[in-house]
């Protein structure tokens, strides 16, 4: 079994948003030379995701609404006494969840239709990591 691991650096301009890092993932699993296996992404941080959907702007922004109204952001969170302000971006991460694995067949990352990867920001506007592992044959 080969193993290959790739970190990607994420900062984004905003503090929250949701980034369609399908190409980078390709590109690892091409540079892994792995045509039967998996590969996991995962962010490296709490208050950042990956998930897999539909690279749609109306559903990304329906998304985001939706994430904000199950975790809005308010100042009340007892995480605020520690003098950080990101309560709700950790609650965000917790809902939409940290990592994805996704099989491999042929080379290819193995989606349905439409399926695209995403990194979602929370708490943005600082560098984040997100690390690739392709494994397989």
């Amino acid at each position: 079994m080969k193993f290959h691991t790739e970190y990607l650096t994420f900062r984004t301009a905003k503090h929250r948003e949701y980034i369609n890092m399908t190409p980078q993932v390709e590109a690892a699993l091409r540079k892994s030379g792995i045509s039967e296996g998996m590969i996991l992404v995962s962010a490296m941080h709490i208050t950042a995701g990956v998930y897999v959907n539909d690279a749609e702007d109306g559903l990304i922004h329906d998304i985001d609404a939706w994430l904000e109204k199950l975790a809005p952001y308010r100042d009340d969170y007892r995480h605020h006494r520690t003098g950080e302000t990101n309560g709700d971006s950790h609650l965000k991460s917790l809902i939409i969840h940290h990592e994805v694995i996704v099989p491999v067949t042929n080379g290819k990352l193995d989606f349905g239709p439409w399926q695209q990867i995403y990194y979602a920001e929370f708490d943005g506007q600082r560098s984040k990591r997100v690390i690739i592992k392709a494994m397989g044959e």
